[in-house]
């Protein structure tokens, strides 16, 4: 039996293989725009593109969600304000989480 390495060494065995897609930056960002302005889940824009979910997440955890600058332009609709809400909810909810988090950590180690 052939270990790991050499099965995904063995050139005879990759040539059945589809060869590996690759995508730039700007197509990358403008996917991950397309979701966060859009309202769908991740699977949605994920097959809307034609990627694997997981492509998305990974682009997400990279990239991340750029941050607006506080005299940014406000959103035009009614729609895009109650997005743009709710992910600054999230981001509150994850940000005091963390904070909340730290706080313990800093009381444990200042005990001992």
């Amino acid at each position: 039996m052939l270990g790991l390495r050499e099965r995904t060494m063995n050139p005879e065995r990759q040539q059945g293989r589809r060869p590996r897609k690759t995508y730039t930056e700007e197509f990358k960002r403008s996917v991950l725009d397309h979701w966060q302005t859009s309202g769908k889940t991740g699977a949605q824009v994920a097959q809307e593109f034609g990627i694997n979910i997981w492509n998305l997440r990974d682009w997400k955890r990279q990239y991340g969600s750029v941050a607006r600058p506080v005299d940014g332009p406000m959103p035009q609709t009614p729609e895009a304000m109650s997005w743009e809400i709710k992910q600054l909810r999230k981001e509150l909810a994850r940000v005091t989480m963390q904070r909340d988090i730290l706080k313990k950590t800093m009381g444990i180690l200042s005990e001992s």
